[in-house]
C-alpha cells in the first residue's frame, strides 16, 4: 500500500531574521560603552571633586579671611587689596633700610667682633624682591636684631679699646713723669750710657757732676743768657729734635742727645767733664 499523505501541509522552515539579532548586539554594544563612559566620568568626578573641594576651601579660607578685615576695618575688598599692596611695599622698603643699616654695621664691626650671624641674616634678607612679603617681614625683624647685637658688640670692643689705650697713656704719662725727675734722669742716663756706649760707673760719675752744673738735671732748666736749654744745655734747645720730636718734654730725649753730643766731641763723659772745669763749659 502507499503511505498515507498528510494533506495539511508542513510548516516551512526559513531563516531567522537578522534584523532583531543585530538590534540586540547593538544595543549591548552601547550599554558597555555607556557604562565604561559612565566609569570614566565617575573617576573624573571624584577626582575633579577632590580639587573642587580643595579649592573651595582655600577659597573659602580667603573669602572668611577678607571678611573679617572688612568687618574690622569697615573696607571693602578692592580697598582691602589696595591696602595690602601698600603694606606690601612699605615691608620691602623697610627690608631695603635694613640691609643698609645691617651693612654699614659689618663694616664698622670688620675686624673688632664676629658678624657673622648678621652676615648670614642680610644674605637672606637680600632675596627680598622675590620670597613672600610675611617671610620678609620676619626675615627683617631677624636682621634689625642681629645688627642690633653686632652694632652693641662693636661698641663695647670699641670702649674696652678706648679704656686700654686710656690705661697706658696714663701709665706711659706717670713713667714719663717719674722718668723727667732728676733721680728719674739719672737712672735713665746710667741705663743709656751703658747700652749706647759702653760707659761703666767711672764714667757716670763724671756724667752725673758734669749735667749736676750745667742744669741740676732739670729737663726744664733754660739759661736767660745764653739759650741753653734742658738737661745738656743744648744750644739752641731745638738742636736736641734731632733725638726726638719731644725733646721739650721728655728728659730721656734730651738724655739720647747730650750722650751722642759728648760722644762726638769730647769721646767721653770725663773728657768732657775735665774741658768743663778748665774753661767752665763744654
Amino acid at each position: 500500500m502507499r503511505p498515507t499523505t498528510n494533506s495539511t501541509p508542513a510548516p516551512s522552515i526559513s531563516a531567522p531574521d537578522s534584523t532583531p539579532r543585530r538590534s540586540l548586539r547593538s544595543r549591548r554594544t552601547v550599554r558597555r560603552r555607556f557604562i565604561a563612559a559612565g566609569a570614566v566620568l565617575a573617576v573624573g568626578l571624584v577626582a575633579g571633586t577632590g580639587f573642587a573641594v580643595q579649592n573651595a576651601f582655600e577659597a573659602d579660607a580667603r573669602a572668611q579671611a577678607t571678611a573679617q578685615l572688612t568687618k574690622a576695618t569697615g573696607l571693602s575688598a578692592d580697598s582691602l587689596g589696595v591696602y595690602s599692596s601698600i603694606a606690601a611695599a612699605k615691608v620691602k622698603a623697610q627690608a631695603e633700610d635694613t640691609i643698609t643699616l645691617a651693612n654699614a654695621t659689618l663694616e664698622k664691626a670688620d675686624g673688632k667682633v664676629d658678624a657673622s650671624a648678621l652676615a648670614a641674616s642680610v644674605a637672606s634678607l637680600s632675596d627680598y624682591e622675590t620670597i613672600p612679603t610675611d617671610d620678609v617681614a620676619d626675615l627683617t625683624k631677624e636682621t634689625k636684631a642681629a645688627a642690633a647685637k653686632t652694632a652693641a658688640d662693636t661698641t663695647a670692643f670699641e670702649q674696652a679699646q678706648a679704656a686700654a689705650a686710656a690705661k697706658a697713656a696714663a701709665e706711659a704719662a706717670q713713667a714719663l713723669a717719674a722718668a723727667n725727675t732728676p733721680d728719674g734722669a739719672r737712672a735713665t742716663a746710667r741705663s743709656l750710657a751703658s747700652s749706647m756706649y759702653g760707659w761703666g760707673d767711672d764714667q757716670f760719675q763724671c756724667l752725673d757732676s758734669l749735667w749736676a752744673k750745667e742744669s741740676g738735671w732739670s729737663y726744664t732748666a733754660y739759661n736767660d743768657s745764653s739759650g741753653a736749654t734742658g738737661i745738656p744745655q743744648s744750644l739752641p734747645g731745638s738742636k736736641m729734635a734731632s733725638a726726638g720730636a719731644d725733646w721739650a718734654t721728655n728728659a730721656a730725649t734730651q738724655i739720647k742727645w747730650g750722650l751722642g753730643y759728648i760722644a762726638g766731641s769730647y769721646g767721653s763723659p770725663c773728657s768732657a767733664w775735665s774741658h768743663s772745669q778748665s774753661v767752665n763749659w763744654y
